[in-house]
């Protein structure tokens, strides 16, 4: 059996110890794998005709050359946000492009799915184990869809992907988030200011709830509940003065917006239809200043909450998930993400990803009058309050 594996989207620690359990596991079980570089850019970019650029797409791998990957964060094998199902044509490869058939103006993107199938059969790969959040794993359900074997791994510090409990690099974004904001007491208390810190989270505001949660912030905002800054500078005016040290400090996720706002996205639309996200802790500091008076420190954490080596936990559950991914794809039990479900390691259909959005439970863990973590109810809780 030859078991192929990708990483794709925004890299998070604990994928390169996700990689070498994958590659340990294989071997022991009589299986090759072939590392896709570059996400599915690899197979994208991967000429059949041309062999001479194959190192620059994949990369057998061997526990020679994985031996010391899981020492460090990020991954091995690079990443990318390509989508081959809709590629543009600027960023279709020379060697796949009809030069008597250029684009014309309103064409939709190209759909380059063939292509990734007939490179999986030259490959001789047998089952693709794709790790990757929504989007990434989006395309794995499309070739599932095309009847080619795949298991799924889930991965993403915002912890959305829908039909699992935990993703890969959560805890990691948590852990910095929490020691990094512990760290902006010490300027935010010694010149008495509002420190606003936004972190990343898209459609979920789970990064900002659990890290305020954890740190103890004055207020939190969530991507689910639209804010009133006035209502919101009181708060932070009242914490402020209530503090021996004269400061308040807030989380507010990148995704977030005021009442009657919008969400601040920037730049192209990349292949999966997003755009960047970023800037509404500014925004959002710009409004309290002037509202206030008071001077503010704006924080975006962004790259900080994913870089560095994984902490126990995303270990724990990178190496957990690609010894059942393995498992699976070794028994040719095919369809499947794996999955954290309460508490417990499981598999679900593949196609549970599609069927919705995962976001907070606002009704249990926050507090929509006073911006900021609540849990009304801990028994039962599990430990991430999913």
């Amino acid at each position: 059996m030859r078991i192929g594996i990708l990483t794709g989207g925004g890299d998070v620690p604990g994928l390169n110890p996700c990689i070498k359990s994958v590659v340990y596991r294989a071997i022991d079980d009589g299986a090759d794998v072939i590392g896709i570089r570059r996400g599915w850019a690899g197979l994208l970019k991967y000429n059949i005709d041309d062999p001479s650029e194959a190192d620059e797409c994949i990369i057998p791998l061997n526990k020679a050359n994985t031996r010391v990957i899981d020492r460090s964060g990020g991954t091995f094998l690079h990443t990318s946000r390509t989508n081959p199902g809709k590629v543009k044509w600027s960023e279709v490869p020379d060697f796949l492009k009809e030069p008597d058939n250029p684009p014309k103006e309103g064409d939709l993107p190209y759909d380059f799915t063939p292509h990734i199938l007939k490179v999986l059969e030259h490959l001789g790969i047998d089952v693709l184990i794709p790790i990757g959040g929504d989007d990434t794993l989006s395309y794995g359900v499309r070739l599932h869809k095309e009847g080619f074997p795949v298991v799924a791994i889930p991965k993403t510090m915002d912890n959305d992907v829908f039909g699992t409990d935990y993703c890969i690099g959560f805890s990691t974004a948590v852990t910095r988030s929490t020691h990094f904001i512990t760290a902006l007491r010490t300027p935010a208390g010694s010149h008495e200011r509002i420190a606003i810190v936004e972190l990343f989270g898209r459609n979920s505001g789970e990064t900002s709830l659990i890290t305020a949660y954890l740190a103890g912030v004055d207020r939190a905002i969530i991507s689910e509940v639209a804010f009133d800054p006035e209502k919101l500078a009181g708060f932070l005016m009242q914490d402020k003065k209530e503090n021996p040290s004269n400061y308040a400090i807030m989380t507010i996720s990148e995704g977030a917006q005021m009442v009657g706002g919008k969400i601040i996205e920037y730049g192209q639309e990349d292949a999966y239809g997003h755009k960047k996200l970023g800037g509404i802790g500014e925004i959002t500091g710009e409004a309290i200043e002037k509202i206030t008076g008071s001077h503010i420190i704006y924080q975006p954490l962004a790259y900080l909450m994913r870089s560095g080596e994984p902490d126990a936990l995303d270990r724990m559950v990178a190496i957990s998930y690609a010894n059942l991914a393995t498992d699976l794809a070794v028994r040719g039990d095919y369809g499947h993400l794996v999955a954290l479900r309460e508490g417990k390691y499981t598999t679900v259909p593949i196609m549970t990803m599609t069927q919705g959005k995962k976001h907070v439970d606002v009704d249990e863990l926050y507090d929509v009058d006073q911006y900021r973590p609540k849990i009304y109810r801990m028994l039962g809780k599990p430990m991430f309050l999913y």
